[in-house]
């Protein structure tokens, strides 16, 4: 029964931290919509901040998880999968729940570069320029280091966008920019 409280404690606020930032809501709306009781929340998490984090950190790992399988799921050459990482943004993008990027959002509304959850937000891109730059290493680029981080301010860049757009055409214009990146050979040490 506690395992059950604790996920529903942390589904709950990670839909609604999602759709309406979690500056926005409080703990009294999340424990009404989870059904989960003061004592039972305070068990699980010491405080709001500790469920900020234990949300990010399993948005996180879901989210990434997702990334590697799209990107498998698409069996393509490891030359062609650093691009596919913006056609799985796209795919996102184009889901009618998208609400930009939990993580960027995080950082605007945790501002302060010391707190858990700014630093629990800036693990998930660090940890997603890894990826990438193993994308990009994989596919035999001897300047991946330097594409992974240029790759990611074009992801960033789409998931901005595709917010104030509303539309998925953010990550095509991304992929267009990269491959323009990738057109152009790398720099010799």
């Amino acid at each position: 029964m506690a395992v059950r409280a604790r996920e529903r404690l942390l589904d709950t606020a990670e839909e609604l931290f999602y759709a309406e930032g979690i500056h926005a809501v409080g703990i009294e709306r999340i424990l009404s919509e989870s059904e989960v009781g003061r004592a039972s929340f305070y068990r699980h998490f010491e405080s709001k901040d500790a469920l900020v984090v234990a949300v990010l950190a399993g948005r996180d790992e879901r989210w990434r998880a997702w990334l590697r399988a799209t990107i498998d799921g698409y069996a393509l050459p490891p030359e062609d999968r650093p691009l596919a990482v913006f056609d799985a943004l796209a795919e996102r993008f184009a889901r009618a729940d998208f609400r930009g990027c939990a993580f960027i959002n995080t950082m605007v509304e945790a501002a302060d570069r010391s707190s858990a959850a700014h630093q629990v937000a800036a693990g998930h891109k660090e940890a997603l320029t890894a990826y990438v730059d193993g994308l990009l290493a994989d596919a035999g680029r001897p300047d991946h280091e330097v594409l992974a981080k240029q790759f990611q301010l074009l992801i960033d860049g789409s998931l901005v966008t595709a917010l104030r757009e509303g539309t998925p055409d953010a990550a095509l214009r991304a992929r267009g920019i990269a491959a323009a990146l990738l057109a152009v050979p790398a720099l010799a040490d």
